[in-house]
């Protein structure tokens, strides 16, 4: 689902002049070259949100880019699905058939897809297979993992590593997540945009009015995590650590977000998550579909503090989004997390319902630390973490693929 965005011109004021002109000149070095991204949903998730902004502003560079969603039935997703919690270190069994039949999926697609790109940019593990299709059309193949790799299952590593290593590179989203490849393997974090509904500035009076549609009161304190609908994200978690802390200090409690149409596990998280609220008043579940971005920015902006309590992140844009808004964030020091946050200087990092707790009373109690906080990791997520920055390094990758002997900031491990 492809949104209207901003013109790239109107980032410079962000980031300067400078980053965009030079923006300009890399896409000009891709003139003639199709980049097709592929990935297995449009609507919900960090991959589909970063492509719904990138691409637009690609094309506006002069880039041919171009983006298409593979076709899954049920059965399909709930396998990815499997693959994905394995992936993370969950111990679920995956069987032959349901591997043969991720496989069969995958083919069915490349038969009925235009593979078009001189680029071939693969997401996550939904569309591997797709890599199959080299050997008779060409191209050049990069894969994009989005997810945390830390400590994937033996076996699910096996199975996909013998697809990954067909393709021209591979690109991950943290240091951690690095494997021992074949291949060529680059860093590249996700980011946020500053400018889209999601994070762009809001008048006070949009924020209250968000406030009062559900009914969150604006006078006392509101702990927030916004995050899809998914165990990983441990919305429980922070269910028990808000009860905690409830004990001592008066706050309410958000948990705000959506599905995606990848994930088959939401309905039934969704639903523990309101058992779990049961019937306190102050403890706010909202399911939001994907067009209240608006909604979402004005929940953050009106945060005393946002927690990310992830047991497994691949990055965790939620985290990116908080410390823009300059808020004090809380998050798990997992996956990508820690390159976003430095433990007590742009955020505080915890590893335990203990630990996260401690740490809300004190910011919750100490509002001008919190405060300080929050100023500090907006300055990081400016230089660090802002789709100029995203933008020149997918160019970079693009071009280094015609550039093979002179790829910079790849390594094989």
């Amino acid at each position: 689902m492809i949104k209207m965005v901003a013109d790239i011109r109107e980032y410079s004021s962000i980031v300067g002049q400078a980053v965009i002109d030079e923006l300009f000149y890399l896409g000009d070095k891709l003139k003639g070259k199709i980049v097709q991204n592929i990935n297995s949903t449009a609507v919900g998730g960090g991959v589909a949100e970063i492509l719904s902004r990138m691409v637009p502003l690609l094309k506006q560079l002069g880039v041919d880019a171009r983006w298409d969603v593979i076709k899954g039935n049920e059965k399909f997703f709930t396998i990815t699905k499997k693959i994905h919690n394995a992936l993370h270190g969950v111990d679920i069994p995956i069987s032959l058939d349901e591997l043969l039949y991720f496989q069969e999926v995958n083919r069915q697609n490349a038969n009925e897809m235009d593979l078009c790109g001189d680029v071939m940019f693969i997401h996550d593990p939904q569309p591997i297979v797709l890599i199959e299709r080299r050997e008779a059309i060409g191209k050049k193949w990069a894969w994009r993992c989005h997810v945390d790799f830390t400590t994937p299952k033996e076996g699910v590593m096996a199975f996909l590593k013998s697809y990954i290593e067909r393709y021209d590179c591979a690109v991950f989203s943290a240091p951690a997540f690095a494997r021992k490849l074949s291949i060529p393997q680059a860093l590249i974090s996700p980011s946020i945009d500053p400018l889209s509904d999601k994070n762009k500035e809001l008048p006070q009076e949009t924020i209250n009015s968000v406030l009062d549609q559900f009914g969150i009161d604006k006078m006392r304190p509101i702990v927030t995590q916004i995050s899809r609908f998914d165990y990983l994200k441990d919305p429980i978690g922070v269910i028990e650590v808000y009860k905690r802390v409830k004990r001592h200090i008066d706050c309410q409690l958000v948990l705000a977000g959506g599905g995606a149409t990848d994930d088959p596990e939401g309905a039934k998280v969704l639903e523990d998550v309101r058992n779990a609220a049961a019937d306190d008043p102050d403890i706010h579940v909202l399911l939001l579909p994907p067009a209240k971005d608006i909604e979402i920015n004005a929940l953050q902006r009106a945060s005393s503090v946002i927690l990310q309590k992830s047991l497994k992140e691949g990055f965790g844009l939620t985290v990116a989004e908080g410390l823009w808004k300059a808020k004090p964030v809380i998050a798990s020091a997992v996956g990508g997390i820690p390159l976003q946050i430095a433990h007590k200087y742009s955020g505080i990092l915890t590893y335990s319902i203990d630990g996260t707790v401690h740490y809300l009373k004190q910011l919750l109690n100490e509002p001008e630390y919190a405060k300080k906080l929050g100023i500090n990791g907006r300055e990081h997520i400016k230089n660090n973490f802002l789709i100029t920055r995203h933008i020149r390094d997918y160019l970079l990758l693009f071009l280094s693929l015609y550039h093979e002997d002179d790829i910079v900031g790849f390594n094989k491990a």
